[in-house]
């Protein structure tokens, strides 16, 4: 009960300091964007994700190992931090002007899956490697908005973050991605976790098909400027 506590302490804490971190982020910046504030702070939790849920691995020739098995207390509180960090971005997109119903769904589903995790106190293993999979390409995917706010739309810098945005994406999500699927659905896992690691990798090979028809047409566009000098003078 004392660990639940916790648990539920280091969340209010950790929605408290996102919180902090935005509107730091957002007096810094105070002339740009409410959307490229709350990236900054998007890619800041992206990278600390990776970095906390690397930390958390015990045995790096099996990753998601023990599979099946109760969470550890580090596994926790990796998952607790990005709990904390989903409510404060999904109260963040409630005052953004860009608004979408789909984004407010991905949050909900998310924070009540990881909740769901953290209260039963299983299946910690195979919720961190879900974590680093689908955190690994987030600081790459902010990068390119924010190069694009900060004057680098159709340049060469911009192009190189969307191509590395993709290459890193493909390679966690349909590589990584299908294996931990495999992994989780053989292992005696809870149903509800089951079906969110086949839901996790239908939207990641939805977003595939949408990512590489994004980096076809940046590259076929910047074939035609190169062949065209004028045009970029």
């Amino acid at each position: 009960m004392g660990e639940e506590y916790d648990i539920v302490n280091l969340i209010a804490l950790g929605v408290i300091s996102w919180t902090t971190v935005f509107l730091l982020v957002r007096k810094i910046f105070s002339d740009r964007s409410f959307e490229l504030c709350n990236r900054i702070v998007s890619t800041i939790h992206g990278i600390l994700a990776v970095i906390l849920a690397s930390l958390s691995v015990e045995d790096w020739s099996c990753p998601v190992c023990p599979l099946a098995s109760a969470s550890t207390p580090k596994q926790r509180q990796v998952l607790a931090v990005t709990v904390a960090y989903l409510i404060y971005d999904l109260i963040c997109c409630l005052f953004d002007v860009k608004f979408t119903l789909d984004n407010t769904v991905h949050h909900l589903v998310s924070i009540v899956g990881l909740a769901a995790g953290l209260a039963f106190q299983l299946c910690g293993s195979e919720q961190v490697a879900a974590l680093f999979i689908t955190e690994i390409s987030s600081p790459f995917l902010h990068a390119r908005e924010l190069l694009k706010e900060f004057g680098y739309r159709d340049t060469d810098l911009n192009l190189a973050a969307d191509v590395l945005f993709a290459v890193i994406f493909s390679v966690a999500r349909m590589v990584g991605g299908p294996y931990l699927t495999f992994v989780t659905l053989t292992a005696n896992n809870p149903q509800l976790i089951k079906a969110m690691a086949v839901g996790l990798q239908l939207v990641s090979a939805f977003w595939f098909y949408k990512i590489v028809k994004m980096v076809k047409y940046k590259l076929t566009k910047r074939r035609k400027q190169v062949g065209m000098p004028g045009k970029l003078d």
